[in-house]
């Protein structure tokens, strides 16, 4: 660390942060992220640094099976459109959501849908093949910008700062991701 630290005795040249892919997850990530743009600033701006992607959802139907990362890649998989009711009157739109909500499932129905909670609930061949497999892994390249973010993140959220905090989660809160 600081002065001690030479990116140039790296014995590997992929730093890899694989955490859940939930709320705990992305809080874990924020830390290590801000460890690394704090203390270890060179191998960020180098582009050493990677994010694993692991994915939300395994959905089997037959012998096929498919990974998704978001739930809008479920939906795509599992054939669900994401309608709004735009334009439609209030008594319409109960029936009509009722329709969606019975096709959903039936489409649903067809398909086996596993959610991971975690990296852990994982079997080590699924790991290897959805996270660790260079060749099918997803890896998205920290910036220096993410890092800066990240390290914004974590001094509102745990410095003294109140007021700051305060404002940050009012502001966030409406569109946080809950993982409950």
């Amino acid at each position: 660390i600081g002065d001690v630290f030479d990116v140039g005795k790296l014995r590997y040249h992929k730093i890899i942060i694989a955490t859940d892919a939930d709320v705990d997850g992305a809080h874990i990530r924020t830390l290590l992220l801000t460890l690394f743009y704090r203390y270890f600033r060179q191998l960020v701006e180098e582009g050493y640094v990677y994010i694993a992607q692991p994915p939300l959802y395994k959905i089997q139907k037959g012998k096929e099976t498919w990974y998704a990362f978001t739930d809008a890649e479920k939906f795509g998989i599992v054939g669900e459109d994401d309608q709004t009711d735009e334009g439609v009157e209030d008594g319409e739109a109960e029936a009509i959501e009722e329709e969606v909500e019975e096709t959903t499932k039936k489409a649903a129905a067809k398909f086996r849908i596993q959610r991971y909670k975690g990296l852990g609930e994982m079997n080590a061949d699924e790991l290897w093949e959805t996270t660790m497999h260079p060749e099918n892994r997803l890896l998205k390249q920290v910036t220096i910008e993410d890092a800066q973010d990240a390290d914004k993140v974590f001094d509102i959220l745990m410095g003294t700062d109140v007021a700051s905090r305060k404002s940050f989660i009012q502001s966030n809160a409406k569109m946080a991701n809950l993982d409950i």
